[in-house]
């Protein structure tokens, strides 16, 4: 469905060392550092068929984050969502929410992680909990 996401920053050096470090826990390497044509700086991190943007807003006004707005990124195990976790607060994230694990909802079992960046963008690692197959 998406093809990227572009969210701004108010300090693009501290945001390539936090996602350089937090996208790689994933399999991502490190950011692309990339200009507008407005001359405005970003990075693009490409992975699994998917971009994540973090520009300089080219309006020159501050970066602020999207209230309600959540970007989750897929884990493929219970350990990389601890991971994530763990490697965004070592690099200047913010735990939020409950504290990273199991939760089971009406969308099935998830192993969550929240997080805010240096930003403030709300960041989610998820892995979902395969059901078991019906025996026959």
């Amino acid at each position: 469905m998406f093809n990227h996401i572009v969210i701004g920053s108010n300090d693009l050096e501290r945001a390539k060392q936090f996602y350089d470090a937090v996208l790689g826990t994933l399999g991502a390497g490190p950011g692309m550092p990339n200009q507008a044509p407005s001359g405005h700086s970003r990075l693009f991190y490409r992975h699994n068929g998917g971009v994540l943007g973090i520009s300089q807003p080219i309006n020159d006004e501050a970066a602020t984050v999207a209230n309600g707005g959540t970007i989750a990124f897929k884990c493929t195990s219970p350990e990389q969502v601890k991971l994530f976790h763990d490697t965004a607060l070592a690099h200047g994230g913010t735990s939020i929410e409950n504290p990273p694990g199991l939760r089971e909802s009406s969308l099935g079992a998830m192993h969550l992680a929240y997080v805010r960046d240096p930003d403030g963008h709300k960041l989610c690692a998820v892995y979902r909990v395969q059901a078991a197959a019906p025996s026959a």
